[in-house]
């Protein structure tokens, strides 16, 4: 499959890219908006739109769905991602923290296997400290594996 070249680096892509990369979370696009709007007053929601989709096609971002909005993520090194079932926050788990589980898993099953989304959730120790006794609602975790 051939590759397409990459976008040109406009000024405001790079910014868009720095200001993602300076933010170490995952933002959406509107979160990342108003951060770039400080360094680019004129800038419109509508072209950093355009600019991460540019950019995730060129593979410097990773979109991610967190089912009711996309966020992007700057860190394109192997790594996995916790949510908060609370807050909604959004943090890297690396990839050492899961070990094994790149290990062959066509052993397993009849597949061609091409890749995999994993994410774990929980709650953020900012939840956990505001109130102790968080409460798990069973809808909460209707679409995932309980941990022990």
């Amino acid at each position: 499959m051939p590759t397409r070249p990459q976008k040109r680096m406009t000024s405001q892509r790079r910014i868009i890219l720095e200001e993602l990369l300076k933010s170490g979370m995952h933002p959406t696009a509107d979160e990342l908006f108003l951060t770039v709007r400080e360094r680019i007053p004129r800038i419109s929601l509508g072209t950093v739109y355009r600019n991460l989709r540019s950019l995730a096609e060129d593979g410097r971002v990773r979109p991610l769905s967190d089912g009711s909005r996309m966020r992007f993520d700057g860190n394109l090194r192997e790594h996995y991602h916790i949510r908060c079932l609370n807050c909604g926050t959004l943090d890297d788990l690396p990839a050492a923290a899961v070990k094994g589980l790149n290990e062959s898993p066509e052993r397993w099953s009849s597949y061609r296997i091409i890749g995999y989304k994993i994410e774990f959730v929980g709650f953020c120790p900012n939840c956990i400290n505001a109130s102790p006794e968080v409460s798990i609602e069973e809808e909460m975790l209707s679409d995932f594996k309980r941990c022990r």
